[in-house]
């Protein structure tokens, strides 16, 4: 018919629309290839909308699997060089291969003793792989030993220790709040760097800390008050208690009950407390390393845990924490019992406890708990008493043996235990033995400087008319086992009035 079109004719025009069909009369075709062009674009557009869809559900579902091959909290490199931040993102999971060469890298510079270059580096490996325990302790070893090494004024080398002590504390615990090795690691911190003698600016770590803590928790520091906090002030404590130092005063006050009495414003208080709070995350794992820390923390607060404040000068010295006694050798006992394998060692520390103690109750004129003590040694440590020696031969070969040379916190507290007693007989009328406590007093403490001649600072003492001032001072406020009484008497025979001077 003129005008149709037959199918095969159709079949054989260029494509004009999208469809035809087929008319229900023989022979006809009605086309369907001419549709508007308005009808075209919407059909189009709802196409590309679909793929649209398609294709941000798809790169969701990728970016989750990329992201799950990831490390957990891993950051993203914001201060590395763009080589190394594009290799990271580009090799997604296998970024495992890039944290194993950087840790080849870094081992090459301490090696070389590049410690800056290895600090960026380490600093770089925790955000790749935060998880790493073994790069977070090396950088925080970096930064507390060899970084603060680098410089020899106090006042330098402290913010690197300080900066050490804050990366295991504010970021390490936070992406493994459950490592025990962590906790070991920042109480030994605590323990070693700030608490023992053995870097040179040691006393500067001591009174920086004290300042610092002094400021935050008060002083002296109230524990039941911050664990209960009723005044605005005391909440501001708490927040900057929790924001700064990551510290619970509810935990403290149970670690001081079980573990002390300490003063908070000392490193070992610390030790103790991470250490405390290790055991109590991790359980089972890796608890010895923490009970080892525990007790011989509190071995160190039992030495040189007492702080004290020269107020003429404004200074801060250290002395023996008697208070801690009997829960030092309970916490030396418990660790000899969960730690077998190790048992003779910590023997050997459990002996040269009791030892100490003898000597610093005796040398303070507490004679009956010296007594006591004593014959705890003779029957735990028969080796350490000579058959037929009594309390007294005992303490004077032993003060005898430290004056040739000993341990600056032993040497510290056998001086002030001995001027304590000469002024308890000047009290009396005993000015003869008085005179000879304070002369055997003075004469170990000339041996101890003598020495550590040229060390001083790392190891040296007070001058000894400082240490007599403050035993005085002591006295007359009631502070040791003097009376009042007592305390008068001295008073009134020297003549005292406030300030109090030395009358020997």
């Amino acid at each position: 018919m003129a005008g149709a079109a037959t199918r095969q004719e159709l079949d054989r025009l260029p494509s004009a629309g999208l469809f035809y069909r087929v008319g229900p009369r023989a022979g006809r075709v009605v086309c369907a290839v001419g549709m508007s062009s308005r009808l075209r674009r919407l059909i189009l557009l709802g196409v590309l909308v679909l793929f649209a869809v398609h294709g941000g559900w798809s790169q969701r579902s990728l970016r989750q699997q990329k992201l799950a091959l990831i490390p957990r909290g891993a950051a993203v490199l914001g201060d590395a060089p763009p080589a190394l931040a594009m290799v990271t993102v580009a090799f997604g999971g296998f970024r495992g291969l890039v944290v194993t060469g950087l840790w080849l890298r870094l081992v090459e510079l301490q090696e070389r003793g590049q410690f800056f270059e290895a600090r960026q580096l380490a600093s770089w490996i925790t955000q790749l792989h935060p998880e790493s325990v073994a790069v977070w302790r090396y950088q925080a070893w970096n930064l507390a030993y060899n970084l603060a090494g680098v410089f020899s004024a106090p006042e330098q080398r402290w913010p690197w220790v300080e900066a050490g002590i804050s990366l295991l504390r504010d970021h390490a615990l936070r992406y493994n709040p459950v490592r025990a090795e962590l906790y070991t690691e920042l109480a030994t911190f605590f323990q070693h760097k700030l608490g023992m003698d053995l870097d040179p600016a040691h006393r500067y770590y001591k009174e920086a800390w004290a300042t610092r803590m002094a400021h935050l928790l008060g002083r002296p520091p109230d524990l039941a008050t911050l664990a209960n906090p009723q005044s605005e002030k005391a909440r501001e404590r708490v927040r900057r208690l929790r924001e700064e130092l990551k510290m619970d005063p509810e935990f403290m006050l149970h670690v001081d009950s079980h573990y002390g009495p300490f003063d908070w414003r000392l490193p070992e208080a610390h030790a103790v407390y991470w250490a405390d709070l290790g055991l109590e995350r991790c359980g089972a794992h890796d608890a010895l390393p923490l009970r080892r820390v525990i007790w011989q923390a509190m071995l160190g607060a039992f030495k040189h845990g007492r702080l004290i404040e020269n107020a003429a000068d404004q200074t801060l010295d250290f002395g023996p924490n008697l208070a801690l006694i009997h829960k030092v050798h309970e916490a030396i006992e418990e660790a000899m019992a969960a730690d077998p394998d190790r048992a003779d060692y910590i023997g050997r520390a459990h002996r040269t406890f009791h030892e100490e103690a003898v000597v610093l109750l005796y040398t303070r004129n507490r004679r009956a708990d010296a007594e006591t003590w004593f014959q705890n040694l003779r029957r735990e440590f028969p080796q350490s008493v000579p058959e037929g020696q009594d309390l007294d031969a005992y303490v004077i070969e032993r003060v005898t043996r430290i004056a040739a040379g000993s341990t600056l916190d032993r040497v510290r507290g056998v001086i002030e235990g001995l001027l304590i007693t000469g002024y308890q007989n000047y009290a009396v009328g005993e000015d003869e033995a008085a005179v000879g406590y304070v002369l055997l007093a003075r004469q170990i403490w000339r041996r101890h400087q003598a020495r550590f001649e040229g060390q001083e600072e790392r190891a040296g003492l007070p001058p000894f008319e400082a240490l007599q001032q403050d035993i005085v001072q002591r006295v007359l406020r009631g502070e040791t086992l003097i009376s009042a009484a007592l305390a008068e008497q001295i008073r009134r025979r020297a003549g005292l009035d406030a300030p109090p001077d030395n009358p020997l």
